[in-house]
């Protein structure tokens, strides 16, 4: 076995350890970064194709676009059905565990629409004192 595929078992075996021990982290680390967010919320509409999903989320990268959906097809929010016409067209929708996290997600997204003013308005006030603390003499 190779350098690297001990590192790649080696790293799997550390992160499979990781996920045993906080299942929170590992499900928050997964739904809550940038992009799956916003993914799962437009398949909440109805299932898409690659392109419409593009389109849907136009500062997605194509490679940040499928990483992401291979991400949720691997945890099982996301299903990928290729349908056999020419060419090929490729559908994705939320799978019956991924329709179960949009009740959860929708109050995230209320609480965070609600309270985005008093959190700009929050960090604009630290901002201005770390910036009067670091002129000051």
């Amino acid at each position: 076995m190779s350098d690297m595929q001990n590192f790649g078992a080696a790293h799997y075996r550390e992160l499979q350890a990781l996920q045993a021990c906080c299942p929170v982290r590992d499900v928050l680390d997964r739904i809550g970064d940038k992009w799956s967010t916003l993914l799962i919320g437009t398949l909440a509409e109805r299932s898409h194709r690659f392109g419409e999903l593009k389109r849907a989320i136009p500062d997605i990268s194509q490679r940040m676009l499928t990483q992401t959906l291979r991400e949720l097809q691997e945890d099982g929010l996301v299903s990928r059905t290729v349908h056999p016409t020419k060419p090929p067209s490729t559908e994705y929708a939320l799978t019956p565990l991924g329709l179960s996290i949009l009740e959860p997600l929708s109050h995230l997204l209320n609480w965070a629409e609600a309270n985005h003013s008093a959190i700009i308005a929050s960090r604009a006030a630290m901002a201005a004192t770390t910036a009067a603390m670091s002129s000051a003499p």
